[in-house]
């Protein structure tokens, strides 16, 4: 989540964290800190999830990214034959179309990168990385 988003939702304190981030352009980041039990409200349900606060200019097309772990807890079951994401909790259901969902395009865009993450609980590999990004 971005720390403006943060700030806006006015969200409880954060918590530290030594989680260090390899971005998509391979730039290293490291979280402001991590909200967690944020509740996320998707159609009549809501769900909590933590978030990794970010000091960064977001895609206002794109202000959140739910994650596996998200995925996890929804209870997520995902049909690609059919492009639907079914979200499930308790006795009740929701799914979603992918075409329900916005779409974004970029020109020139060849292909979709991930984004890497380095767990940094080991710290002298993490000062490693560090020092060779700076």
């Amino acid at each position: 989540m971005p720390l403006s988003i943060w700030k806006k939702l006015r969200l409880h304190t954060l918590n530290d964290t030594k989680m260090v981030l390899e971005l998509a352009d391979r730039t290293i980041s490291k979280p402001t800190g991590v909200a967690e039990n944020v509740f996320v409200k998707v159609g009549k349900f809501y769900f909590p999830a933590d978030f990794f606060i970010l000091d960064f200019v977001a895609d206002p097309r794109v202000p959140l990214i739910l994650g596996r772990p998200f995925l996890s807890t929804a209870h997520a079951l995902i049909d690609v034959y059919e492009g639907e994401i079914t979200l499930r909790h308790d006795d009740q259901s929701l799914t979603l179309k992918c075409k329900d969902t916005p779409s974004i395009s970029y020109n020139n865009l060849e292909s979709l990168n991930k984004v890497d993450l380095i767990d940094a609980t080991c710290e002298e590999y993490s000062q490693i990385v560090l020092g060779v990004y700076r």
